[in-house]
């Protein structure tokens, strides 16, 4: 009996000594599999399931089916947040040149570059509700640094945050501070990897300036730009933080975008009607989806043209 548990022992001490390259990998995988199955892949199914729905959160859930899509196609709210949307994702992309162009200006070796450096970085450290109390401070229309300004020209105060056609913009130029700063982060690490041959023989061969940028640079940041890419649109579609702090949606809801609709119609004063945020929550995931299968879909080709 001792014999036969022995070799019990024995045999499963070889199964996994024979298979350990292609097991441990997934046991150090393992907790954070579970983490995103339970807080990620679940809660999207949930959500799906929930938008079929007409449901308060507390009470009983009655089916209504795909009643809560076509109400949105009727929306005139939810046509705006879509449009907003949009907006945010146009003028959200500008942190990407924005951030090359100063990690190139960083990547010198000039006196006091340490101090610029730090201070470039400093808004990639706020939290995003700072970053909006200091905008909202900034484009006050009598006190604002913006208001003074722009009364230096005789323009006059500005209540941007107030004005329904100016309000987005204001919030998404608040947005690009840190955003600008998290490329520029990418940018100077990509930089570092730049092949100095490369230049060199580029130089040699007379190429400078745009050329070199263009040809020679940007090519071997390839893997910064894709990261940037994905990262600043998937911050312009969850956008919330900034609409919260800045304007809570106004003035007269022409700032709302999909993620901050979806907070007021499942969980502020204006409903808690789940099913109908649920379907909001979904159209904002489709999106978001299209976007990442996308750039995946480029990586993986990029990696077999290899």
């Amino acid at each position: 009996m001792a014999t036969a548990n022995m070799i019990e022992r024995s045999s499963a001490r070889g199964w996994y000594k024979r298979n350990e390259i292609a097991v441990t990998p997934w046991l150090f995988l393992a907790p954070a599999v579970l983490f995103f199955l339970v807080y990620v892949i679940i809660p999207i199914f949930q959500s799906i399931g929930i938008s079929f729905y007409d449901w308060d959160g507390l009470g009983e859930a009655r089916w209504v089916g795909f009643a809560n899509y076509v109400e949105l196609a009727d929306d005139r709210a939810f046509e705006v947040s879509l449009w907003n949307n949009f907006k945010w994702l146009v003028f959200y992309l500008l942190a990407i040149p924005a951030g090359l162009f100063i990690a190139l200006y960083l990547n010198q070796t000039v006196s006091g570059i340490r101090i610029y450096k730090s201070l470039f970085f400093f808004p990639f450290v706020l939290s995003q509700v700072v970053v909006g109390l200091v905008f909202s401070w900034f484009y006050l229309p009598n006190e604002g640094l913006l208001s003074n300004f722009l009364g230096l020209f005789g323009l006059g105060p500005v209540n941007l945050l107030g004005d329904p056609t100016l309000a987005t913009y204001g919030i998404i130029a608040a947005g690009l501070w840190p955003q600008t700063a998290y490329c520029m982060i990418l940018y100077l690490t990509g930089l570092n990897a730049v092949d100095p041959e490369q230049v060199e023989a580029a130089r040699l061969d007379g190429a400078k300036g745009w050329k070199m940028l263009w040809y020679v640079i940007i090519p071997q940041l390839k893997p910064a730009t894709f990261i940037a890419f994905v990262v600043t649109i998937i911050g312009a579609l969850r956008s919330f933080d900034l609409i919260s702090i800045m304007t809570n949606g106004g003035p007269f809801g022409q700032t709302r975008v999909l993620s901050f609709y979806m907070f007021e119609k499942a969980l502020s004063e204006y409903g808690f009607r789940m099913g109908y945020g649920a379907a909001i929550a979904v159209v904002l995931f489709l999106i978001m989806l299209c976007f990442i299968a996308y750039f995946l879909y480029s990586m993986w080709r990029e990696e077999n043209v290899r």
